[in-house]
């Protein structure tokens, strides 16, 4: 018994150090003696108990951003991070249910996030994730059979923007100089080019004001540009001015003031960004030098620049044909063909026969058959009769009635409304600047 609190008391000593000499006094006492044993008993418990815990490794995962370089692959990237090849292996094997590495592109960052335990000394992989684009995230994460691949895409925010300006020389240079970016530009010159022939019509002091979509991540960055929603164009003091609208059956289209939509069913320019080189009517022939109807309108453009369907039909006919060079010409109705020369090759698919919707890419700028440079041949069609396609009246669009009306004007008023305080805000934001 002495022999145990003999023990007792050492211990207690190598525990408490300095304060054992008190314990060893004259007034240690046998009771004393018996709670100091119980007492360094439970303490030297608690120590080993604090020692096995101190003994637990650090469980906490590790993350690491991975670079893809020029040249390189996902297999080498992961490896090169200290992953074991057969588990990268076996990572991108699951990962190609869901995307396909070989879409993977230079400068592509992944995340991975690592288990704390090990594998013959190797990290084991928890998860892997990359953003392919601004809008998807891809995961590749590790379950008890392996590992499973998923795609999401990332809720984006609306927002909305406005821009204005007055034309000195040209929209484009009117759009740069206020800005308004390209995407936006793009759309609002294939909305006006069912009417508006933006080689003629456009005038110096002419204007546009437009109101357009911005979709935005949760870190309020600007992931992309969305549609048009409201635009306005005034040319030689005539104000067009367009709302999108989506009408009872879900039908979305573009109306102006009066709730005629401005689709019509054909084009007169099927190209974006082309220079009216020649016009409709009688010329001396560049080529053959005497004087030639031609019958219809060149559009001079860079090469491989796209052609766009003038509107819905089916091609009637494709492929090289006399001194047009690569030629297209797409039936409409019983009435309107329209048709398209000297082009450098077709949209991928198309063929004699092909269903073709308004706004479709049927080929592109080139200078195939009899031409002294790029550019593309552009044809209307009546009953088989060659008209202007700058002069024709081309067949208009729906018009809304009714309920329907009603409700576009309420909605075109909101717009405006929308479009008016926006742009207060931005001479606001501007002249604080």
């Amino acid at each position: 018994m002495a022999g145990r609190d003999l023990a007792s008391i050492v211990t207690v000593m190598a525990i408490l150090g300095g304060t054992a000499g008190y314990l060893l006094s004259d007034h240690y006492s046998n009771a004393t003696d018996t709670a100091l044993s119980a007492s360094a008993a439970e303490t030297q418990h608690s120590v080993e108990s604090i020692t096995e815990t101190a003994s637990i490794p650090d469980q906490t995962p590790r993350h690491e951003t991975v670079v893809l370089e020029q040249g390189s692959n996902l297999m080498a990237v992961l490896t090169a991070s200290g992953l074991e090849r057969t588990i990268a292996y076996d990572a991108i094997e699951a990962l190609r249910d869901v995307y396909n590495p070989r879409k993977l592109r230079a400068g592509q960052e992944f995340e991975l996030v690592y288990s704390g335990d090990t594998q013959d000394s190797y990290e084991l992989l928890d998860v892997l994730s990359f953003q392919p684009d601004p809008e998807t995230i891809v995961s590749v994460s590790r379950t008890d059979d392996g590992f499973n691949a998923s795609s999401d895409k990332i809720e984006l925010t609306t927002a909305q923007n406005v821009a204005a300006g007055t034309i000195e020389q040209s929209l484009f240079l009117a759009a740069e100089r206020n800005g308004v970016p390209l995407p936006v530009l793009m759309e609002m010159i294939e909305l006006y080019s069912y009417e508006v022939d933006f080689q003629r019509d456009i005038q110096p002091g002419d204007s546009f004001e437009v109101m357009y979509q911005e979709l935005n991540n949760d870190a309020g960055e600007r992931v992309r540009y969305g549609d048009v929603i409201y635009a306005s164009m005034t040319l030689s003091g005539h104000e067009v001015r367009l709302y999108s609208y989506t009408d009872s059956h879900g039908d979305t289209d573009f109306y102006n003031q009066k709730g005629e939509s401005y689709r019509r069913a054909l084009m007169r320019t099927p190209i974006n960004g082309a220079r009216l080189s020649s016009g409709y009517g009688g010329r001396k022939h560049p080529v053959l030098g005497y004087t030639k109807m031609h019958k219809g309108v060149d559009f001079a453009a860079p090469p491989g620049t796209p052609i766009f369907a003038a509107g819905n039909g089916n091609i009637a006919r494709i492929g090289p044909y006399s001194s047009y060079g690569n030629y297209i010409r797409i039936r409409h109705n019983d009435s309107y063909s329209t048709a398209y020369a000297h082009m450098t090759g077709f949209a991928k698919g198309l063929r004699q026969g092909s269903r073709v919707k308004q706004g479709d890419v049927i080929g592109y700028v080139g200078a195939t058959g009899r031409v002294t440079g790029p550019h593309l041949h552009y044809e209307i069609l009546k009953d088989n009769v060659q008209v202007n396609p700058m002069r024709i009246k081309m067949p208009s669009g729906k018009m809304l009635k009714d309920k329907e009306l009603e409700t576009f004007l309420a909605d075109a008023q909101i717009l405006r409304k929308q479009y008016a305080e926006l742009s207060l805000e931005n001479r606001k934001i501007a002249s604080a600047d």
